[in-house]
């Protein structure tokens, strides 16, 4: 019965519905006859907007983004993929435990890109955020921020455009008052909740990236054999004038020295400097210096924490020497918040840097004795005994909170204070460059990815702008960053259950993502690993574990010596093992990755360090000819060697059939524990071949082996004591090698290329007068396949290299 009501009441509906609409077009017609109106204003305006919105939101003027491009100033590993996958019943997730409640994402435009943006639409799945909105904002070519879109989640499950507020109906709610143009950045700010997709509509132009030549990296076997320690390592606490010769012979084991230098040792009463003594502790740091460069160990100096005066700043619950080093309540982004520890930067670099030149009047040190027949601190200049200088360490530590961490952008800030006094516009006395421009400052060891230094070179980009040479005016000359790998990726995050061969974790990735970012955005300068190992205790989330007959202690050794290898081969030029003696012996990360033992002796990782440095650290890494097992090729002199290795934890081994040419003997070293020099073996060659037995730990192949290992030439007959000459690679691999020397004569530049069999000159390049630093390439891919030397001479000073051509 009520069905049959509601059909009746239906027809008669639409019966009156049609005589309406016909009496509607009677006199819309008449009106057109009589010229009166086509058709009412109102109607035509909506109609209009109504057809432009729906051609503004074609698909064809959809803006596409890249979501790999995205990076987030936060510490997060995930990305903003889910805003341009599609799906729009799925939220944004971008992780837990994040440091900042309101943080930036920036995705930067390339090359030749542009886009002019006028329609915006956002998906509103669900959650309200109107108090925490996320905002888009574009930021412009001439570095002016300027807001597009607000996103409160205030509607569900629909599409929303750029303002809450904005009554319009249809698709013209999603159009901007102003096209916006002339982008250098979008800027998604982020405080609770996203949209789960963002599409913008406009007018695009693709770029193009710049084609990124790989830059050629000399990497030398020596220099992937360092290890962290502080001063204590050297001197007696007891007695800290003096150099422990126990301790110092066992830190000859390691080729280069990471040492942790506390702020507080240099400078305990602000604008007060010691050095050796120090005020905090008593220690010499000019003898430790000057026994490790007699001893040739390279020292990185890593300037961290904030001294007590700093400290004392803070309220007492924020106290922590880790904190980001300013005085408290100072803005992180600002340079001249850290102009305090640019000043002890440029302190320290004038009395340890290369620069006799420094202006005495803006150097300053504690002379008085402590006590009488004290020895006191005096200015000393130029001792040429420090070249490398680190930014503090780790900035990016988010397991410290706000209070310690910075955002990528505020570490560009730091750096720019501490490299050259933001430009030279601190005052004089502040910055490293301007105490000593030879001087190479180094990133603090990064935990995050290769993103952080993406968003420093944006920094760089907006605040120090260019070179004369279009390039960017970075503020730093080393990229460098910290890995300890695991079975869980787990980034220092404590997650993992044991450590992990680096081959069979994702160091390669991590390495290859900086090694690009150095290649595309920062000139190719080098990259380091600054921190990596593993402990022994077998209660750590970083343990290096038992395998088949072998202890922790020797797999410690095997993954230790390959994360030297596995570096080299994918491109870093310097790693430092942490570190030199356990902290303790709890089961805590990184309380057991002591590479040698309190009682004065050394663990197999320190045995396989020093025969590998002693014998092979000469070395330049040349190519890789197999991959399991993986096969290295070095060479130095004239001389080949080859590391083998499988890349397993397992404990397989491989036969190996290495080509060895004309050689007529291959000498096989093993690494041996408890050993100063590592056993070594003649193969029998067969064929052309020899079959080499490789396992887990690394073995080193030489064919026709010298009587005494190749040792590192500079040149002969430098064109001056204080020159180093360079060229890279060689052997030569694809008939390129690159020459390079920093030149402090004044007259014209003669490169030859002679046949050294024969002294036919095959090559003559000469360079203008005034060159000062010689980084030239050199093509032989026309020559055939043979050694070469090469000289280099300039008024009656000349320097020669023997070059393999391997063409």
């Amino acid at each position: 019965m009520q069905r049959t009501h509601y059909n009746i009441m239906n027809k008669v509906f639409n019966f009156l519905l049609k005589v309406t609409l016909l009496l509607g077009l009677v006199l819309i017609t008449t009106a057109s006859h009589f010229g009166i109106v086509t058709c009412s204003t109102a109607e035509g305006t909506a109609n209009s907007q109504e057809a432009a919105s729906k051609a503004a939101l074609d698909p064809a003027r959809r803006i596409p983004i890249d979501p790999t491009r995205w990076y987030i100033l936060n510490n997060t590993t995930s990305n903003l993929a889910g805003l341009f996958d599609g799906e729009t019943q799925k939220n944004v997730q971008l992780g837990y435990g994040l440091v900042l409640n309101t943080y930036d994402a920036y995705y930067p435009l390339r090359e030749g890109e542009s886009m002019s943006i006028d329609h915006i639409r956002m998906f509103d799945f669900e959650d309200t955020f109107v108090n925490k909105p996320a905002r888009l904002s574009v930021i412009t070519s001439d570095w002016k921020r300027v807001p597009l879109a607000t996103f409160t989640g205030s509607i569900y499950n629909d599409w929303v455009g750029p303002s809450p507020d904005r009554k319009a109906s249809g698709d013209a709610k999603f159009s901007l008052d102003t096209p916006v143009q002339n982008i250098r950045y979008l800027v998604l700010t982020i405080q609770g909740g996203l949209p789960t997709e963002l599409e913008l509509y406009g007018d695009y132009k693709p770029g193009s990236s710049p084609p990124v030549t790989p830059t050629v990296r000399p990497i030398k076997l020596r220099d992937m054999l360092g290890v962290n320690a502080y001063e204590w390592n050297f001197l007696d606490p007891d007695l800290p004038s003096q150099i422990v010769e126990p301790k110092m012979e066992l830190a000859k084991s390691f080729s280069g020295i990471r040492h942790y230098m506390d702020w507080q040792r240099l400078e305990s009463t602000e604008g007060v400097f010691s050095y050796s003594p120090t005020l905090s502790g008593g220690w010499h740091y000019d003898k430790i210096y000057e026994r490790c460069k007699a001893d040739g160990i390279e020292v990185l100096a890593c300037l961290k924490t904030l001294p007590d005066w700093m400290l004392a700043t803070y309220p007492a619950a924020e106290r922590d020497a880790e904190n980001v080093p300013v005085r408290y309540g100072r803005p992180f982004d600002n340079p001249t918040s850290y102009l305090e520890q640019a000043r002890v930067a440029f302190q320290y670099a004038a009395r340890y840097g290369s620069n006799k030149g420094v202006d005495p009047k803006l150097l300053s040190v504690y002379e008085k004795p402590r006590w009488p027949g004290d020895q006191p601190n005096t200015v000393r200049i130029g001792t040429d005994l420090i070249k490398y200088i680190e930014c503090d360490n780790e900035r990016d530590k988010w397991w410290k909170g706000r209070k310690a961490y910075q955002t990528a952008r505020e570490y560009a800030a730091n750096m720019s204070a501490f490299y050259d006094g933001h430009k030279n516009s601190m005052g004089a006395g502040v910055g490293v460059k301007n105490a000593d421009p030879n001087m190479k400052v180094v990133i603090g060891g990064l935990v995050s990815g290769a993103d952080y230094v993406r968003a420093m070179v944006d920094w760089c980009k907006e605040f120090r702008g260019y070179k004369a040479n279009g390039q960017v005016n970075l503020c730093w000359d080393v990229i460098n960053y910290h890995i300890y790998t695991d079975n869980a990726s787990s980034s220092q995050s404590g997650t993992s259950t044991r450590g992990a061969a680096p081959e069979r974790s994702n160091a390669g990735a991590i390495a290859d993502a900086f090694i690009r970012v150095s290649d595309e955005l920062c000139d190719g300068l080098p990259v380091w690993i600054t921190e990596t190992g593993f402990d022994i205790n077998q209660q750590s989330p970083i343990k290096a574990i038992p395998i088949g007959q072998k202890s922790p202690l020797i797999t410690q050794a095997d993954w230790i010596l390959r994360t030297s290898l596995f570096s080299a081969r994918h491109g870093i030029q310097r790693v430092f093992f942490y570190q030199m003696y356990d902290d303790n012996e709890s089961g805590t990360m990184f309380s057991t990755s002591g590479l040698l033992n309190t009682n004065g002796t050394r663990r197999p990782a320190a045995d396989y360090l020093r025969q590998t440095k002693n014998l092979f650290g000469a070395y330049y890494y040349v190519r890789t000819l197999n991959q399991n097992p993986i096969v290295d090729e070095y060479a130095a002199q004239g001389t080949r060697m080859y590391a083998l290795v499988v890349p397993d934890e397992v404990g397989r081994t491989a036969l190996y059939d290495l080509p060895t040419g004309n050689a007529s003997v291959a000498r096989v070293y093993r690494p041996t524990a408890g050993r100063d020099d590592m056993a070594w073996t003649d193969v029998t060659i067969t064929n052309g071949k020899a079959r080499i037995e490789v396992g887990e730990t690394p073995v080193f192949v030489v064919l026709d082996p010298p009587d005494t290992p190749p040792t590192l030439v500079t040149g002969v007959n430098p064109l001056d004591a204080q020159l180093e000459l360079i060229v890279y690679p060689n052997p030569v691999i694809n008939g390129q090698f690159r020459v390079r020397v920093n030149n402090e004569g004044n007259g014209e530049v003669l490169i030859n290329i002679f046949s050294a069999s024969s002294g036919h000159l095959h090559k003559q390049v000469t360079l203008p007068a005034g060159t000062k630093k010689i980084d030239h390439f050199i093509d032989l891919s026309k020559l055939p396949a043979g050694e070469y030397i090469l000289e280099l001479r300039q008024n009656e000073k000349r320097a020669f290299k023997k070059v393999v051509n391997l063409n």
